[in-house]
């Protein structure tokens, strides 16, 4: 992200937040699993997590206490045996 341009972030940035997904959401019929903190500021968990689980037929939650946006980086082992667990079933 560091070497995109701006203006390549800022249009990437914007279609993801204008973009509505909702009616694509039911459709999905694969495993999936949704990882969310229930401390993320900038996309917060009632906001985004729980519905877009609640949209996807069969979607996993699975809820980290007190993680905030980089949970891949402050929980990294838990979502790594998290996502093993998810991926070998």
């Amino acid at each position: 992200m560091l070497s995109t341009p701006l203006r390549v972030a800022v249009e990437c940035n914007r279609t993801m937040t204008a973009t509505d997904f909702r009616k694509e959401l039911p459709k999905i019929s694969v495993a999936v699993l949704v990882v969310h903190g229930d401390k993320d500021a900038s996309a917060p968990i009632e906001l985004t997590g729980r519905p877009t689980a609640a949209l996807i037929p069969n979607a996993q939650l699975k809820v980290y206490e007190g993680a905030l946006h980089g949970l891949f980086v402050t929980h990294k082992d838990r979502l790594n045996a998290d996502l093993f667990a998810f991926i070998t079933g």
